[in-house]
C-alpha cells in the first residue's frame, strides 16, 4: 500500500483569499491549451486566426465551467444542491462533471462557430486535441483534493484517502488511472491522429470513442457517485453517460470515412 501524499488543497493562503490547486489546474489547462492551439494553427497553416483561437478558448472555458458545474448538480447530486443552492457557486471546492462540461463545450463551440462562419465539426475537430490536457490536470486536482477515490483494493499501490467517507480502507487511486488514460494517453493519441489531414468529424469522433471506453473501464474500480449502481448491480451513472459517447463517436467516425470511400 502506498502512502497518500496528503497535499493541502489550498496552494496559497492569503487570509481573505485562498488559491486552491483545483483552480490552478484549470488556469494551467486553459493556458497550455491556448498555447497548443496557437501552435497547431501556425504549424498546419489552418484557416484559424489568432483572434479566433482566443475567442474559441474563451467560449470553451465558459462551456466547461457552466456545463461542468450544472452537470455535477443535475447528474450526480441534485438533492444536495437543492438543499444547499449557494453551494452550486463554490466551484473552487471541486465538483465538476465531465459529461456536463462536454455538453457545455459543444454548445459553446456551436455558438462560436455561428459567429465565426465555421461549422460545428470544424470547431470540434480543431479544439478536441487539447481537451485531454484539461482532463489530465483536472484528475490530478481531484487526487490532491482527496475526492473521487476508487473502490476498496488490496493492490500494492492502493491508498487510504483522508476523507472520512472513504472509510479508512485502502482504495484504488482511480483519479491517477483517469489522469493517465483520459489525460496523457488520450492526448498523445488524439494529437498524433490530428497531426495530419483527417476527414471532418473523425477527430471528434475518435475522442468520444476513446474517452467513453476509458471512462467506462475505470468506473469498475471507481466508487460510484450520485445514485450509486443503477442497473444490474454494477452499471454506474458514469458508465451510463459514457455509452452514448461511444455510440455517437463510432457513428461520426463511420460517416467521416464513409464519405471518403464513396
Amino acid at each position: 500500500m502506498l502512502r497518500y501524499p496528503a497535499i493541502d488543497p489550498v496552494a496559497v493562503d492569503l487570509g481573505i483569499l485562498q488559491i486552491r490547486w483545483y483552480g490552478i489546474s484549470y488556469v494551467a489547462a486553459i493556458l497550455l491549451g491556448w498555447w497548443l492551439l496557437h501552435r497547431r494553427a501556425r504549424r498546419w497553416r489552418t484557416d484559424w486566426s489568432v483572434e479566433q483561437v482566443a475567442d474559441a478558448i474563451f467560449y470553451g472555458t465558459l462551456g466547461v465551467i457552466i456545463g461542468g458545474r450544472l452537470g455535477e448538480v443535475l447528474f450526480y447530486n441534485p438533492l444536495y444542491y437543492l438543499s444547499y443552492p449557494l453551494a452550486i457557486f463554490k466551484i473552487w471546492e471541486g465538483g465538476m462533471s465531465f459529461h456536463g462540461g462536454l455538453i457545455g463545450v459543444m454548445l459553446a463551440g456551436w455558438l462560436f462557430g455561428r459567429g465565426a462562419g465555421k461549422s460545428f465539426f470544424d470547431v470540434a475537430d480543431f479544439l478536441t486535441p487539447v481537451v485531454p490536457v484539461g482532463l489530465g490536470f483536472g484528475r490530478v486536482a481531484n487526487f490532491i483534493n482527496g475526492e473521487l477515490w476508487g473502490t476498496p483494493s488490496s493492490l500494492p499501490w492502493s491508498m487510504i484517502f483522508p476523507d472520512p467517507r472513504a472509510g479508512g480502507v485502502p482504495r484504488h487511486p482511480s483519479q491517477i488511472y483517469e489522469a493517465l488514460l483520459e489525460g496523457l494517453v488520450l492526448f498523445f493519441v488524439i494529437w498524433w491522429f490530428s497531426s495530419r489531414p483527417r476527414p471532418a468529424r473523425s477527430v471528434f469522433g475518435l475522442f468520444l470513442v476513446l474517452y467513453g471506453v476509458f471512462r467506462f473501464g475505470v468506473e469498475f474500480v471507481r466508487e460510484p457517485e450520485g445514485n450509486g449502481y443503477l442497473v444490474w448491480g454494477w452499471l454506474t451513472e458514469g458508465q451510463l453517460l459514457s455509452v452514448p459517447m461511444i455510440i455517437f463517436g463510432a457513428a461520426f467516425l463511420r460517416s467521416a470515412y464513409r464519405r471518403i470511400n464513396q
